[in-house]
């Protein structure tokens, strides 16, 4: 059990429930209580004050569902023919994700075609609950955990220069602080896997590359691609822990394999804002596109307006990229001039110069 935000008391285990019930509570005011098996713990329903109290998900027998709402708790079921669970209380795995059966089968896959089906009505009720506890599970992860971000394309395969730098910054960060991406392909798998190997070394980066690079990239087949992204995890063992906060509103990529842990959100919105905003240690902004470059201007909006104690370092890497090909350092340069900001966003020209900037003005907390 767990005190959230606004004073919101999570309950998502049957101990949990029955600990507060041993302490003496009295009501279930402010209570979320998620995803519980009630039919085998129906005292506390019949004894407590349920007024004001949330059951997501919850099984109960039909009498005591009856009686909950009667007497003010405010019940949400079950919602049928839904893939992925609207009140799950823990974060994705790759294996969950992407099974044994070929991606068509996946529950990736079978949830974005669920997601495209405009006809289930039901399904945006599901898709918003879900997101809400993917939310919770998300904050319940990153707790003792100090985040730095990298965004960047998702067109990098596997086979560019771009990708191996991708890998070395990962690498770099993961070593004191821990990573997190938008979850996809490209530069974010790189970056991911720089941060899982990040404990092996340059060697073990280099093999895995060569694994990979025989499939570039996740087109025209991502059944192949995710093979040779498990191969790699198999060679190596447990890597080190990095985040994944990918969409089902870009299903038509995949998520990587190399983020341990992945919150998947159906709204794109909902995610970019939980991404900048988890990353305390800052951002780094490897060469993108039109993403990348909403990245930047979305974190530059929140640092704009932000005291100095809340502001995070911000560090595009690729002077000739963002100052010829795409030139956004010059209006972010701009922008900040004689803000709080100013001294906190930087242009650098290597991934090793970012990490320095990253690591040297953080400090850590173990991961």
């Amino acid at each position: 059990m767990r005190r959230t935000r606004g004073g919101v008391i999570d309950v998502d285990s049957l101990d949990d429930l029955e600990r507060r019930v041993r302490c003496g509570a009295e009501s279930m005011a402010g209570w979320h209580l998620r995803a519980l098996d009630l039919t085998v713990q129906r005292e506390p329903l019949r004894t407590l004050d349920v007024a004001g109290a949330l059951f997501l998900g919850c099984t109960m027998l039909p009498a005591d569902e009856e009686s909950v709402r009667a007497r003010g708790a405010v019940v949400f079921p079950a919602v049928p023919d839904a893939p992925v669970d609207a009140y799950r209380t823990i974060l994705y795995t790759p294996e969950e994700l992407f099974g044994d059966a070929g991606y068509a089968h996946s529950l990736d896959a079978r949830t974005y075609a669920w997601s495209q089906d405009r006809h289930a009505r039901e399904g945006t009720l599901a898709q918003a609950l879900h997101d809400y506890s993917i939310g919770e599970a998300l904050n319940t992860w990153v707790q003792g955990r100090r985040l730095v971000g990298v965004m960047g394309g998702h067109g990098a395969q596997r086979s560019d220069a771009g990708y191996a730098d991708g890998v070395a910054l990962g690498g770099l960060l993961g070593q004191t602080l821990t990573v997190a991406t938008g979850g996809g392909p490209g530069t974010m798998e790189a970056v991911n896997l720089g941060a899982w190997l990040s404990r092996e070394g340059t060697d073990a980066a280099a093999e895995a590359i060569a694994m990979l690079a025989p499939v570039p990239s996740f087109t025209p087949d991502i059944g192949a691609w995710a093979d040779a992204a498990f191969a790699v995890r198999e060679r190596f063992g447990r890597g080190s822990d990095s985040l994944g906060i990918p969409t089902w509103h870009y299903g038509h990529e995949p998520p990587n394999a190399f983020a341990n842990a992945i919150a998947k959100y159906f709204h794109n919105a909902q995610r970019e804002a939980i991404l900048l905003e988890l990353c305390q240690a800052g951002i780094v902004f490897l060469p993108g596109a039109g993403g990348t470059v909403q990245e930047i201007f979305q974190d530059a909006c929140e640092n704009y307006y932000a005291d100095e104690s809340s502001i995070a370092p911000m560090v595009l890497v690729g002077q000739r990229y963002w100052t010829e090909h795409l030139p956004a350092w010059p209006l972010l340069q701009a922008l900040a001039k004689g803000r709080p900001m100013e001294k906190h966003v930087h242009l650098v020209d290597s991934v090793h110069e970012a990490a320095a900037l990253v690591t040297e003005t953080s400090p850590t907390t173990a991961a």
